[in-house]
């Protein structure tokens, strides 16, 4: 489980995508890179209407919807209450219709370990970029501590494109930031120093600075905090 790949590839691939097919071969291709079982983009909204892109059995997906189990999903649940990214097993598995859910997933062969990112935006949109495998424990922290920040930049980038493909679904605020501007600031407002950040974009943090200043101007912000502070605000970053 779990290999050197190239960062950059990976969000090249995703920003030539112009389809949700296409957005879902980029998921095979990134799932069969990192040695895992699963990849999943699922965005869900308050009326039940579900969306995204899954290498999950058919079947699964298919119980899944028909079960309305996104009213009950542990995941869904508890990283809706969390910004940050969730481990699975730091989740309330305790009660019978839960413990009844993951046998059913685990039956279809969802894995035992898993790691979802909830990504907010503008006017309510709420989404989960998910991994999941089959593992120990150690295994999991191990692969976790090694991609962890890597796979938070691709969810985002996820989500981001995803939104292009379902007009309905993004945000009416206007974008006037470049997607380059738009993952330095993100990634900023997720607590990178810019050191990471740079590191995380595959660029030379001269060039971090020439983005950062360029979207601090757009937005018409006093500083690097303010520009953070406006971007969120008018939904031109989601974290």
């Amino acid at each position: 489980m779990g290999t050197k790949f190239d960062l950059s590839r990976v969000l090249e691939d995703l920003e030539n995508t112009s389809t949700l097919d296409e957005l879902g071969a980029v998921a095979v291709g990134l799932r069969d890179k990192l040695k895992i079982d699963h990849i999943v983009y699922h965005w869900v909204d308050g009326g039940g209407d579900q969306y995204g892109c899954t290498t999950y059995p058919d079947a699964w997906v298919a119980r899944y919807q028909e079960r309305n189990y996104h009213r009950i999903d542990p995941v869904i649940l508890g990283c809706f209450q969390r910004f940050q990214p969730v481990d699975w097993k730091a989740l309330d598995w305790s009660g019978k219709v839960a413990k009844a859910f993951l046998k059913d997933a685990l039956a279809h062969g969802v894995g035992n370990q898993g790691y979802s990112i909830p990504i907010r935006g503008p006017n309510g949109q709420f989404a989960l970029f998910t991994v999941n495998h089959s593992c120990t424990d150690d295994a999991w922290q191990a692969f976790i501590g090694a991609y962890g920040r890597e796979l938070i930049l691709i969810a985002h980038y996820f989500n981001r494109k995803a939104l292009e493909f379902e007009r309905s679904r993004q945000p009416d605020s206007p974008r006037s930031l470049s997607p380059r501007e738009i993952d330095a600031m993100t990634l900023l407002a997720l607590g990178y120093s810019r050191a990471q950040v740079a590191h995380s974009l595959s660029i030379s943090e001269h060039t971090l600075r020439v983005y950062i200043e360029s979207a601090r101007a757009k937005l018409g912000a006093l500083n690097t905090t303010h520009a953070i502070a406006k971007a969120l605000s008018r939904g031109l970053i989601v974290v």
